[in-house]
């Protein structure tokens, strides 16, 4: 048969003769990765890098800084947790920054303002000195923390954006693996000056990152923002899956940036941003469900991203292997490594799993995971601490635990804390309302990492994993009772799920309808376009 006639509500569509049908021209529903979009991510993920590069470099550094410089516990705590406390400021200030100069220009300036840091560590003589560099650099990390979620998210087509703001946390990763390798590699120095190289070698991945910054589009969201809707569309179309979620995404912004419909000009107009002002009201004054709702989520995700102690395994991984019995400092750096290398692997399995599984379900399994396994680790080191000879299988228990730690964060509460809470504010708050997720996340890590000596001197080192297993069930319930899903929505859509804990299934539902709804009436009109194409 060379065609066929199908009736709907009274339009006749026809079919051409060669063998084209309705079905070739439907939006697929599982597209190809789109690879510019796919660049984007991963130049501007590339700021994420410095978190992580100081986080694994710090941790084997301060081995050397400490016998070196010949200071405390208690310093040793202040330096190595300090810069969390730092990246409050930078955090704040990128915010307001990524407003007025764009997405694109803050990441350079967070770049241009880590590698100033990075020179200041490397080149430090005292301690003071050290800790003037942790504040310069502190502040470079916050403006990235922030920045590059931000930008990955509005620069995402809805159907791999969980994919792709992964990468922030995968660079994280990456850079954590990076400080290790360089710490094992550096190590051989003598005392004074390998612990120098290893803090000052951070200022390269800042280079990179400056150079590849400006070779990508900015925000097509901050575009609109400003009223450069030619440009946007520009960059709308080359990070969208089709034609038509370009358009579409392109009206959505334009409703909420209050640009009407039917203005089509490449520049317009608009209301000027207070670059912030009036935003901290609404978030914090008043609020509306919605938004009460959405801040719950944000603070909760990155609170109990930190309070369950990751940030203790990673920054004092060598100490914990030495209360596992490993006392030569090369193996423990090595061990680290190995920590690592498990934390890279399954953030990079967790990127694939996001869009496909789905952010609750692996918010669940990872934090239920960790209760299982920091209490399993609390249990290994009591067993270890209350014998007086070397028990083979505890040893072994433990170190099995602490790869698993970080196995089982990374495939959830890593990178999904990121991904989340860029994803479902508004698009007139997400800068600020990010920055708030930053200062939470960093507020935590910085107390969680700057009392854990303490901690484990003050009771036990069992016990204090014993203490994290309990947050992290509270965590479990927390996830389970306030996050909805948000796998697939476009961020213009996320409002509907928010604001009521009942009635989420419904309104997951009813965007569905409405999706299936929007897909139909695409075929419809596609096919009409195929009639009139005919009948020319």
């Amino acid at each position: 048969m060379s065609g066929f006639e199908a009736d709907n509500n009274g339009v006749s569509i026809s079919v051409a003769a060669d063998h084209k049908t309705v079905a070739d021209f439907e939006v697929s529903k599982k597209p190809k990765r789109n690879k510019f979009a796919f660049a984007c991510s991963i130049l501007a993920s590339l700021a994420s890098i410095l978190l992580g590069c100081d986080i694994g470099v710090m941790s084997g550094a301060i081995i050397y800084i400490k016998d070196d410089l010949k200071i405390s516990d208690v310093q040793v705590e202040i330096l190595v947790g300090i810069l969390n406390l730092y990246c409050l400021i930078g955090a704040y200030t990128a915010g307001r920054t990524s407003d007025w100069i764009g997405r694109r220009y803050t990441i350079i300036v967070a770049a241009a303002i880590f590698f100033v840091g990075a020179l200041l560590m490397g080149f430090a003589t005292n301690y003071a000195f050290l800790m003037v560099g942790r504040f310069v650099a502190g502040i470079g990390v916050g403006f990235a923390l922030l920045i590059a979620p931000v930008y990955t998210a509005e620069v995402s087509p809805a159907s791999s954006r969980g994919f792709l703001n992964s990468f922030p946390e995968v660079f994280i990763n990456i850079g954590l693996l990076l400080g290790y390798v360089s710490n094992y590699a550096f190590s051989k120095l003598r005392l004074d000056l390998g612990w120098r190289v290893m803090l000052g070698a951070g200022a390269i991945p800042s280079i990179f990152l400056a150079i590849g910054i400006l070779t990508m589009p900015e925000s097509p969201r901050w575009l609109i923002m400003q009223g450069r809707l030619g440009e946007a569309k520009t960059v709308l179309d080359k990070t969208s899956d089709t034609k038509e979620e370009a358009r579409g995404r392109l009206s959505d912004i334009k409703a909420a940036a209050g640009i009407p419909e039917d203005c089509i000009d490449d520049f317009v107009q608009v209301q000027k941003q207070t670059h912030g002002e009036g935003v901290w009201k609404e978030l914090f004054l008043h609020p509306t469900p919605v938004v009460k709702h959405v801040l719950i989520c944000t603070v909760g995700i990155h609170f109990f991203q930190q309070a369950i102690g990751l940030d203790s395994v990673v920054l004092y991984s060598p100490r914990i292997f030495e209360k596992a019995g490993i006392t030569s400092s090369d193996h423990k750096l090595l061990a680290t490594v190995a920590v690592g290398l498990s934390k890279t692997i399954f953030i990079l399995v967790a990127t694939f799993l996001l869009d496909k599984i789905g952010r609750r379900p692996l918010l669940l399994i990872s934090s239920g995971g960790m209760v299982v396994i920091l209490a399993t680790l609390g249990f290994s080191l009591t067993i270890i601490g209350h014998s007086d000879n070397k028990i083979t299988w505890a040893i072994g228990l433990c170190i099995t635990m602490v790869l698993s730690s970080v196995a089982v964060f990374s495939i959830g509460m890593g990178p999904i804390a990121w991904v989340y809470s860029t994803e479902i504010f508004p698009l007139r708050l997400r800068a600020q309302g990010a920055s708030i997720g930053v200062a939470v996340n960093r507020v935590t890590s910085g107390v969680i990492s700057m009392s854990f000596i303490s901690l484990y001197e003050a009771i036990t080192i069992g016990e204090a994993f014993f203490l994290y297993a309990g947050v992290a069930l509270v965590a479990f319930f927390f996830f389970f009772t306030f996050l909805p899903e948000t796998q697939g929505k476009t961020l213009e859509e996320m409002e509907g799920l928010f604001g009521k804990l009942v009635g989420r299934r419904e309104e997951t539902q009813k965007l569905k309808r409405k999706r299936k709804m929007n897909e139909a009436n695409h075929q419809i009109q596609l096919g009409n376009n195929l009639t009139t194409d005919r009948q020319c």
